[in-house]
């Protein structure tokens, strides 16, 4: 039987670029299906993970608690010193599809360097030499911003969240009662978005490269980022001015650094053209 030799990029129709894209992404799910698969056989430890937070002596609570009383408020202390809330499971298979689902978030969330690796050998085929040398650093510098903003997630915006609503009543004859599903999917929101939200850098990068954005553009825009920053803090945290500005202060940091690799970018690609004449 004949090799089947690789086409180069140029020489590639559009279906075979999807043929490409669906192989990608099918060892790309066996990967997350793998890790999950991992992950179901030691659920009590991700469980034990899962469930810190619930935990009036998390790690997370002292430290914001002194950062909430810095800013002069209180409410990201405990103030019984324990929790005011249980989990429940009402469905019959409600614990085993707990497991399930949290199993492939853990396979998506440990597997996220692969997945990246998948979508790099993509994109990179059709890439200048040059290109792909200085993006040499893509899969870990993105890796390392997500599992960063994924460690934010679960240490700052979850606490702060779960702090929250336990401890919101509209009534003393109402109990809290959550329910499995709902937790796993306000700790799974919280990772995933901070996750994705700290690849800022990399997408401006990205944006930067293909001419969609400029680090002027960035610095005149700059107030309505803060804004916009303003408004996500208040919508993945709860209402109080403390617990928003610790959830902005990071995204703030991340878009000024953005605004100096949109630079840099540009930087390298005068040197470029400058070398080839061409500016």
């Amino acid at each position: 039987m004949a090799k089947k030799v690789k086409k180069h990029p140029d020489e590639m129709s559009f279906l075979d670029h999807l043929e490409e894209l669906r192989w990608h992404l099918i060892r790309a799910t066996i990967a997350v299906v793998a890790i999950g698969i991992i992950a179901f056989i030691f659920k009590e430890t991700l469980f034990a993970v899962i469930f810190g937070p619930k935990d009036a002596d998390f790690i997370s609570y002292e430290i914001l608690c002194e950062i909430s009383k810095f800013f002069g408020a209180e409410k990201g202390c405990i103030a019984d010193g324990e929790m005011d809330f249980v989990i429940q499971s009402r469905k019959v298979a409600g614990q085993f599809s707990a497991a399930i689902w949290t199993s492939i978030m853990a396979g998506v969330v440990l597997g996220f360097p692969y997945i990246l690796y998948e979508f790099w050998k993509f994109i990179s085929p059709g890439l200048y030499e040059n290109e792909r040398k200085t993006s040499r650093g893509f899969i870990v510098i993105a890796s390392i911003l997500f599992f960063l903003g994924a460690g934010f997630g679960y240490f700052v915006v979850t606490p702060l969240s779960i702090n929250f609503l336990a401890t919101f009543k509209i009534s003393d004859a109402i109990q809290n009662e959550f329910d499995i599903d709902n937790y796993i999917a306000l700790v799974r929101a919280s990772v995933l978005a901070s996750g994705l939200i700290f690849e800022l850098p990399i997408i401006m990068y990205f944006l930067t490269k293909i001419g969609l954005v400029t680090p002027e553009f960035l610095r005149r825009n700059r107030k309505y980022a803060l804004v916009i920053v303003l408004i996500l803090a208040a919508i993945i945290t709860p209402p109080d001015i403390s617990t928003q500005v610790i959830v902005a202060v990071p995204i703030i940091l991340l878009y000024e650094v953005s605004i100096f690799i949109s630079r840099g970018v540009l930087r390298r690609e005068k040197r470029r053209l400058k070398k080839q004449g061409l500016a």
